[in-house]
């Protein structure tokens, strides 16, 4: 259930501009005591400088703490802000909710916290308006950006935006900085296509619309991470590989109608075709490697202290193993569709049970030397048990997936 609540004034409705250009939108979920802070910061900026009419919409999903009463005290306190309610839980959710319900011709969001500059608002949105560009986003991963963050963070942050290149063939640099804009009328066409209700929204938009041939402007930022942030960081991480296999699985059997939205936007496919022989194959398939070995070590490292060591690895290279063998089927192999899919798959698994075999052998006989070893000595070993296992992952997969693709089909009739 979704409700829209409006300011009021002496009793009566606070007429928005029908002139508002610019739609901010901030979810939130149990914010009460960050969301009046950041609204009065975010509304004085618009008021201050901000050439443009906006509009501030709070998105509160399903929070049970006294989020929905600040949200409601701040709209009858500041003008140009409004509220909408939702009953369930997500932040793609909420955003689906809000844009989808705005007249405003650019909309955005931006996090609770404001760690980025808002300095960057305007050039964000500007592209959108004048029509140059169909979506815009932050970057903290350009070399002008300027991040402080742990270096935790930062791991995963790369690795996973380096997974998402190798897996589906991204191009865009950071597919969660939240600190985004879109056009109304792209959203109204990507929108119904998203699946995705919570923190993977964000990359599934973004792959759609570069497959669809849209243009994404990126932003370096100014970013200074939250310490207080309550993201559940395995949680999240298990919830996007799924996002990742969900996607990329759509992508390859067409179950995703790409040609009819870049029929109805206009636009050509930006994704460049798998490269053919074996240099452009072993091209791909190293950067799909690189991607799910940095995807495996940061699983095993948010697993490790919960599980163990060995559990972890197990957990992680199953997982990645699954991911790879979808992404090599598609992107360095250029099989699509669903024929032997379930066969590719099992023949994957097979090469999982023989990198698990490396893997957790090298663990063994390391932990058979000495019974607590140094973390950076363990990730060593793993990193080259994994490279070892790669090498025969390539050759088995090419050889499987190559030599029925140009096996001949008999003898021709007589």
């Amino acid at each position: 259930m979704e409700t829209s609540i409006a300011p009021q004034v002496a009793g009566q409705d606070r007429p928005t501009a029908p002139a508002t250009v610019l739609d901010v939108v901030i979810p939130v979920h149990n914010e009460e005591t960050d969301l009046g802070p950041c609204v009065r910061r975010l509304h004085a900026y618009l008021t201050g400088g901000f050439p443009y009419p906006f509009r501030i919409t709070i998105a509160d999903n399903a929070s049970v703490d006294g989020t929905l009463d600040v949200a409601r005290q701040l709209a009858t306190e500041l003008p140009d802000v409004v509220v909408r309610h939702l009953d369930a839980k997500g932040r793609g959710r909420a955003l689906r909710a809000a844009w989808a319900a705005s007249d405003a011709p650019v909309l955005a969001y931006m996090d609770v916290d404001l760690s980025t500059d808002l300095a960057a608002l305007l050039p964000l949105v500007a592209p959108l308006i004048s029509g140059h560009s169909d979506l815009a986003i932050g970057t903290r991963l350009a070399g002008t950006s300027r991040v402080v963050r742990g270096a935790k963070r930062e791991v995963i942050s790369r690795g996973y935006n380096l997974l998402l290149r190798g897996t589906l063939a991204v191009r865009f640099s950071d597919a969660q900085c939240g600190f985004k804009a879109i056009r109304s009328d792209v959203a109204a066409r990507l929108l119904p296509l998203v699946q995705d209700t919570g923190w993977f929204f964000d990359t599934e938009l973004l792959v759609l619309a570069q497959r669809a041939g849209l243009r994404i402007h990126e932003v370096p930022v100014d970013w200074v991470d939250d310490p207080d942030s309550r993201v559940d960081i395995v949680a999240t991480a298990l919830a996007d590989l799924k996002g990742i296999w969900r996607l990329g699985r759509g992508l390859a059997t067409g179950a995703i109608p790409l040609a009819d939205l870049r029929g109805d936007l206009g636009r050509a496919s930006l994704v460049r075709p798998v490269p053919a022989g074996l240099p452009g194959q072993l091209l791909r398939f190293a950067g799909i490697g690189v991607a799910s070995t940095l995807a495996y070590l940061v699983l095993f490292l948010l697993l490790r202290g919960a599980v163990g060591a060995q559990p972890a690895n197990l957990v992680a290279l199953l997982v990645t193993a699954v991911a790879n063998t979808a992404a090599n089927r598609r992107l360095t192999f250029g099989i699509t569709g669903r024929r032997h899919a379930g066969r590719h798959h099992l023949q994957g698994l097979f090469v999982f049970g023989l990198g698990l075999a490396s893997t957790s052998g090298s663990l063994a006989l390391l932990h058979a030397f000495t019974s607590s070893p140094a973390r950076p000595v363990e990730l060593t070993v793993l990193v080259v048990a994994n490279l070892v296992a790669t090498v025969g992952r390539f050759v088995l997969l090419r050889w499987w997936m190559h030599h029925r693709r140009t096996a001949p089909a008999g003898p021709p009739p007589g």
